[in-house]
């Protein structure tokens, strides 16, 4: 009885294909010029070349390019607004040939009356200082981003710090608020923050919001 013939070698199994990504900014209707518009329009602050070319998953020179073009572009066309490099990061910026349109519009609003979600955030915040937007937001129980920054375009707020543990800013008033409501300093307030919960419990709303 003949002995078997012995198995051929297996083939190296092949290597899995690349993870596909997540999206092609060739498909958008404006390619990466358009896709570079949509971050720029959303940060608070200046995004560095790299950043961008990591959001978009395209080569660092590509987006280094396209971020000139799109700065030659808004001045050929006169626009409102630019694009500059600044601090190695970009961003978007008002053209300041607009300046007076700005600055009329801005002292504008600080004549305007303040919204109801604009007093409730600037109360947590003249109560509990020095105290970060996500615990303001558990208080309010909704989001507070855009109150915030209307209060600090008011002068009524301003940074004070960061939280040592989580690194996030820290808001308190200003002097313009202590002001505005006539008092001399911030003991003057009326006895409102017993009724307010205190930082720890502010803490645990917060972070079941997360959750």
């Amino acid at each position: 009885m003949s002995e078997p013939e012995p198995e051929a070698p297996r083939a190296p199994e092949e290597a899995a294909p690349e993870e596909q990504l997540a999206f092609d900014v060739a498909e958008f209707p404006g390619g990466i010029h358009g896709a570079l518009e949509a971050v720029l329009m959303v940060v608070d602050e200046p995004v560095t070349t790299a950043a961008l070319a990591s959001a978009l998953e395209q080569p660092v020179a590509d987006v280094a390019t396209a971020l000139a073009e799109l700065e030659d572009g808004y001045a050929e066309q006169n626009r409102g607004f630019t694009l500059r490099e600044v601090g190695g990061g970009w961003r978007m910026y008002s053209r300041h040939e607009y300046a007076p349109v700005v600055e009329r519009f801005v002292l504008d609003g600080q004549q305007a009356r303040l919204t109801q979600a604009s007093l409730e955030t600037l109360a947590v915040i003249a109560y509990r200082q020095p105290v970060s937007r996500s615990r303001v937001a558990a208080v309010r129980g909704v989001n507070v981003d855009g109150v915030v920054r209307t209060l600090l375009t008011r002068g009524l707020i301003e940074e004070v710090g960061h939280d040592e543990e989580s690194t996030a800013t820290l808001y308190g008033t200003t002097s313009y608020f202590l002001e505005r409501l006539g008092l001399q300093s911030l003991e003057d307030l009326p006895a409102l923050a017993p009724y307010l919960p205190e930082v720890d419990v502010l803490d645990e709303i917060a972070e079941g919001g997360r959750g």
